[in-house]
Order: C-alpha cells, then sequence, then structure tokens
C-alpha cells in the first residue's frame, strides 16, 4: 500500500517508491524554475530491501509514491537454513522474514526473543531485537 504525495514535500530520511521498491531518502536536490519549464528534484534513494542506490529527477509539482509502513512487534518462533519464522505479537498469526544483513542482529535472533518488524508493500524486514 502507497499514497501518492507531491514531490516538493519530499524531505531527507523520508521514504518513497523508486522503480517499484521501497527507499530511505538520502540526498535531495532541488533546482529553479528554468524559462521553459518547472523547478525540478533529483533525489537519490537507497533500497530498504536490497542496498541499491537509486536516482530520480521529477518535477517538483508532480506526484510520487510513499510506501505505508506497518511497524510491528512480533517474536522469534524459529530459525530455518532459509529465513526466520516470526509470529505477530497482536494478531498471533505466523510470518515468514529474510535473514538481516547486520551481523550483530542476526546473532541475536534466537527461538523467544521479541524483535520489531517493518511490513512495506508486502515484504518484511527485521529491524531490532528488543
Amino acid at each position: 500500500m502507497s499514497k501518492p504525495v507531491d514531490v516538493g514535500s519530499l524531505r531527507v530520511g523520508g521514504y518513497m517508491i523508486v522503480d517499484g521498491e521501497p527507499c530511505r531518502i538520502v540526498d535531495i536536490t532541488k533546482s529553479k524554475p528554468g524559462k521553459h519549464g518547472s523547478a525540478k528534484a533529483r533525489i537519490v534513494a537507497i533500497g530498504v530491501f536490497d542496498g541499491v542506490k537509486r536516482s530520480i529527477v521529477k518535477p517538483v509539482d508532480s506526484n510520487a509514491e510513499v510506501p505505508i509502513i506497518d511497524k510491528r512487534s512480533g517474536q522469534v518462533f524459529a530459525v530455518n537454513p532459509t529465513g526466520i519464522q516470526v509470529m505477530d505479537m497482536e494478531t498471533y498469526e505466523y510470518l515468514d522474514a529474510p535473514y538481516p544483513e547486520e551481523e550483530d542482529l542476526k546473532a541475536k535472533l534466537v527461538p523467544g526473543v521479541e524483535i520489531e518488524y517493518w511490513k512495506i508493500l508486502d515484504k518484511i524486514k527485521i529491524i531490532r531485537a528488543k
């Protein structure tokens, strides 16, 4: 799920969807309006799930998609070779999450540990262990 937002209202540290992938904005450069055109914004963003750097140029008065981030708490139920099975603390449903890239976070993930995970565009990312 996402919502349309004006490109001029995007800020560094915020999130937007670039090429169908949710990304965190790391740099925004705005140009002045020219004689025949509107002001443009050059946005550099890094993918939340894949870590790929993406950049786009859009007019400031156009729309951009901003993902709706569902921040939830869960508990590690099982650690599998393919990923981690997480139980949501509110709905008690089981979800399969991939391993996080951070080695120190990966070492803390043992059965029974409470975690915070984000659900963005039906993908799951483990953010931290509580």
